[in-house]
Parts: structure tokens; C-alpha cells; sequence
């Protein structure tokens, strides 16, 4: 089955190379948006602009399942997606529930986009599961950026980690796939001062459940 994988970066490669690693019976055709990258800080116009095409070219090379491994267009076009096209669309989104179970502190910090950060969707899942949970919300608008354009300054981003550290976050909530490139280098200033945590996992195991959906549909 041939499966989609869409960021507007190279973020998106880690969860590509993820689902490729573990389903390696599919053919994964991965991408992205080089161009216009990072999606974070663009009007919504400009975003549905420049990623709807690259969702046409996907369905257009036969992908039957469409992972969208940018928590930004996730969090404002899943639903017009879905609506759209004709095949299923598996969404990315801050994992802010289990991030509120497993916190022992009532503080979390998700790290993200300005744009998933102002999303709707992102105000639903906050006051659906972290009502009662303090969100830190450190301001990572330039890691995108420097992620894609190799330029990570180690400093800021130990910066802006440690300040979450001080405010008593035990959960830190990687809410961009881009992100995912420097984890390790998140983990080593974070210690076993808290737990890391990202969706690429939880998305291999909603996307076998999907698969399987579209085996039974075809069998019909």
C-alpha cells in the first residue's frame, strides 16, 4: 500500500522513516514544502495555498492513507482535509492529553508553532484534558527555522528548556515535527528532570489501525 507522509519541512522525515521502519511492506512516499518552509508563522490562506497542492499530488500517486506530519496544518485544516479527498488522513497534534496523565507536578510545557499554539484545535484539546494542568508555552517560533537551515544555536534552545525546568514542568511536549531532529540534544539538558514525549508511535499505531480499515473497505 502505497502510504502519504506530508510536512512542510524536513521535519516530517523522522515520522516518515519511523513508519517506514516499522511497516516496511509499504511504500511510503514522503513530501514536503522546501520552499515556502516553516509553515509556523504564515497566515492560514497562505498555509491551505501552498500545502493543498502537495495533498493532490499525494492522492494523485496513489496513496491510500495520508499521515500529516505537520502538527500546523493538522491543527487548522485537518477536518477541510478530510472533507476534501477521498482518502483517510491520520492528523499529528500535541500530545497535551497524555502529557496531563502523566504529569506528577500539574505542570506541563508544549513546545510549538505560533500557529498550533493560536489553533482552535489546540484551545479544544487543553480545555478537554489540562483544565485542571499548568501549560507552559516557551516561545520556539525560530526552531523550525533553524532546524531546517542547520543553524540550531545549542544556547537558546538549552535556554528556553531549562526555563520550562523552572517552572516545575515534568512533561515537555514536542508539538512539531520538526522538532523531533533535536531531541536528543532536549533530553541531554532535561536529564531525569522530565520526560520527553512526541507522537511519532502513537501515529504508527493509529495508522495500522487505518490500514487495516482500508483492507476491510476494499474487501467489500
Amino acid at each position: 500500500m502505497k502510504i502519504g507522509v506530508f510536512d512542510s519541512g524536513i521535519g516530517g522525515l523522522s515520522v516518515a522513516n519511523a513508519i517506514e521502519k516499522a511497516l516496511p511492506e509499504h511504500h511510503i512516499i514522503f513530501m514536503n514544502d522546501q520552499q515556502h518552509v516553516p509553515y509556523g508563522s504564515k497566515s492560514l490562506a497562505e498555509i491551505e495555498q501552498y500545502a493543498f497542492p502537495i495533498f493532490e499530488a499525494l492522492v494523485y500517486r496513489g496513496c491510500e492513507v495520508i499521515v500529516v506530519a505537520c502538527n500546523t496544518v493538522s491543527m487548522l485544516f485537518i477536518k477541510k482535509l478530510r472533507a476534501h479527498f477521498d482518502v483517510p488522513f491520520i492528523a499529528l497534534e500535541p500530545m497535551v492529553k497524555p502529557a496531563a496523565e502523566a504529569t506528577k507536578t500539574g505542570v506541563i510545557a508544549v513546545c510549538a508553532t505560533p500557529a498550533t499554539l493560536a489553533s482552535q484545535r489546540y484551545a479544544e484539546l487543553k480545555t478537554t484534558y489540562a483544565k485542571d494542568i499548568k501549560i507552559i508555552e516557551p516561545d520556539c517560533s525560530d526552531w523550525s527555522y533553524m532546524i531546517e537551515h542547520k543553524t540550531v544555536d545549542d544556547q537558546k534552545i538549552r535556554a528556553r528548556v531549562t526555563s520550562t525546568l523552572a517552572e516545575n514542568a515534568d512533561v515537555i511536549v514536542l508539538g512539531c515535527t520538526h522538532y523531533h531532529w533535536i531531541e536528543k540534544e532536549i533530553k541531554e539538558v532535561v536529564g531525569d528532570r522530565a520526560q520527553v514525549i512526541q507522537p511519532e508511535q502513537a501515529t504508527i499505531k493509529q495508522l495500522k489501525r487505518v490500514i487495516e480499515k482500508v483492507r476491510e473497505a476494499r474487501a467489500v
